[in-house]
């Protein structure tokens, strides 16, 4: 039963993980280096991250710099980032790339703001519906005897509990993106 319950919030974890994911691929005006996590580039056939092949950094608040350790692959990244929907046009010196990242407009952020609250209520949706899974495991178990109803009571507890905290860690989450994406 203590499987159970601490495989429920392994699980949990790596939903809010994901969302963590999501939301460094959402801009908010600054440069970013998360945004090109999901830019991937056909090298030799193989889709190959950015960052795998190149260095990525950020050079001022809304400028981000790549530079390719293969200068022939430098048309190859810029290609890939142009193809993919960060929505940034690269500039490209021959040996640098260049991301200048755009002022967001009001209504750009608000619309980012509806996106960032759609990803936490997915991700709350995911945390209960884990939740329900583990509460059918656990009423099983007693079905069968393996537990008794008074274990069953304490671990629907433990279970709901967990599942306030993450639905409350998401919540957090999805405040401290939103203050960061409506912070101009």
């Amino acid at each position: 039963m203590k499987e159970t319950i601490n495989a429920a919030k392994e699980k949990m974890n790596k939903s809010l993980n994901a969302l963590g994911n999501e939301f460094a691929s959402i801009r908010a005006g600054r440069a970013n280096p998360g945004i090109l996590d999901k830019v991937l580039v056909d090298y030799y056939g193989a889709p190959t991250p950015v960052n795998q092949m190149a260095a990525v950094s950020v050079s001022e608040a809304r400028i981000l710099v790549i530079q390719p350790w293969d200068k022939s692959t430098l048309k190859l990244i810029e290609k890939a980032i142009q193809a993919s929907d960060i929505g940034i046009n690269p500039t490209n010196d021959g040996s640098v790339i260049r991301l200048a990242f755009p002022q967001l407009t009001e209504d750009r952020r608000k619309e980012l703001c509806k996106t960032v609250k759609k990803y936490g209520e997915e991700c709350k949706v995911t945390v209960r519906s884990i939740r329900r899974d583990t509460m059918d495991k656990l009423k099983k178990m007693q079905k069968s005897s393996e537990i008794t109803e008074d274990d069953l009571k304490d671990c629907e507890k433990k279970v709901q509990d967990i599942t306030d905290k993450f639905c409350a860690d998401v919540d957090k989450a999805v405040a401290d993106k939103e203050k960061e994406i409506m912070t101009v």
